[in-house]
């Protein structure tokens, strides 16, 4: 695989360009701060490749970000200007764009890309440079070796342990607690590492496994595994999913006239997902639905307003604020927290700041004290109930009236 494509994609997302002379006419940031220009941020996302349906989001969100921060007046009285390159889903890349954001872009702060792969790309980068990264989705927390890198992804330090146990918990209170299990999964780091540690987690909990199957990342050809899932006749199947590989099991399944009796995927592209008729009752994990007690985070009305109108003008699949939104916001509201908390860019303070105080965010109060600056994990069970994504599970998070159903 080449590292390096001969025109890497390169897009500034200068969010209201010009924004500094507007933002200082209208009063928004200081005239000081409008001499001083704009703080830049930089940071790549999968605009193309297998994982562009979910990276979209992120772009989504990040713009609504800058947007409302330059509304308020930006960051330390100057305007913010987004630096968005395309990665193309290769953490390699990934790697060589982040190196060029800090050293010919001179970008002031970094904010992470999406997956577990680019993200830790990211943060070798960040880590020769002495500068802080905040990011969103990585899935391997025991990876995470470097002390100023922060999590917005709230799955806990030790998610192959506390993940699956929140998913059986959650069945385990449905109509139909199953005794058999299938493990399907993608060979994607931070898939790969969660499924080994649900098949554990499996064993210890008493259910029997009656198969387990790895693919490639990029596979498309989800024929063999659909039948061979079918054959084995589990109760319940675990889906090792990233973006669309979800929907391509789904969409194989039905070919065979094959329906899961309960179904979990642990990644997907929620939007796609949550459309598709055969994925009924397929169980996620998440951070933030659209319905309470998940609403009532302040600012969370305004953000799903404005998600909902650019998602339907970008024609997304769902527009609704859900996990991958929520985590992709947070992650501003960190690297916002810890810039107003020292009021300067310096990255060492940052750190500091961020590893001392709690964060109010959209999904909660946050902490960065725990191993690999994770804290508390706050991954909720959701379910798709009537064409929605709804959080069935703890109980006290769960949508009005939803409970775990069974096809």
């Amino acid at each position: 695989m080449s590292t390096t494509p001969a025109n890497p994609v390169t897009r500034r997302a200068v969010i209201g360009a010009g924004v500094a002379g507007l933002a200082a006419a209208t009063g928004l940031v200081s005239e000081a701060g409008a001499q001083a220009g704009p703080i830049r941020i930089g940071s790549t996302l999968a605009l193309t490749g297998p994982l562009a349906a979910t990276a979209q989001i992120h772009k989504i969100v990040g713009e609504i970000y800058i947007e409302q921060a330059n509304k308020r007046g930006g960051w330390l009285g100057r305007p913010l200007e987004w630096v968005l390159k395309d990665d193309q889903s290769k953490p390699d890349l990934a790697r060589t764009l982040y190196e060029q954001l800090v050293t010919a872009d001179k970008v002031d702060l970094l904010m992470g890309p999406y997956a577990t792969g680019a993200i830790l790309s990211a943060m070798g980068v960040a880590q020769r440079y002495n500068k802080v990264l905040v990011h969103h989705t990585f899935g391997i927390p025991s990876l995470a070796k470097y002390e100023n890198s922060f999590p917005a992804w709230s799955l806990g330090a030790d998610p192959a342990n506390t993940v699956p146990a929140s998913v059986l918990d959650a069945l385990a209170a449905g109509p139909k607690p199953p005794k058999t299990v299938a493990v399907v999964t993608s060979k994607f780091p931070s898939i790969q590492f969660l499924s080994a540690g649900a098949r554990e987690v499996f064993k210890r909990r008493g259910l029997t496994e009656v198969l387990f199957l790895d693919w490639e990342f990029g596979n498309r050809d989800f024929g063999p595994i659909a039948n061979r899932v079918k054959d084995a006749k589990p109760d319940f199947v675990w889906v090792g999913a990233i973006g669309l590989e979800g929907n391509l099991l789904l969409d194989a399944m039905k070919k065979i006239d094959y329906v899961p009796p309960q179904h979990f995927y642990l990644y997907p592209a929620p939007g796609p997902l949550v459309t598709l008729p055969e994925a009924k009752n397929a169980l996620s994990v998440t951070i933030f639905e659209e319905h309470p007690p998940f609403t009532t985070a302040t600012g969370a009305a305004e953000f799903i307003r404005l998600y909902r109108e650019r998602a339907t003008a970008a024609k997304l699949p769902d527009v609704a604020v859900e996990v991958q939104a929520a985590a992709s916001y947070t992650a501003w509201q960190i690297l916002e927290a810890g810039v107003q908390g020292t009021r300067s860019l310096d990255d060492k303070a940052i750190g500091a700041w961020l590893r001392g105080n709690r964060v109010p965010t959209l999904q909660g109060s946050l902490r960065f004290n725990g191993p690999g600056q994770y804290g508390d994990d706050l991954m909720r069970v959701k379910q798709v109930q009537g064409g929605h994504w709804k959080v069935v599970w703890p109980r006290e998070f769960a949508a009005p009236g939803a409970t775990v159903q069974a096809n």
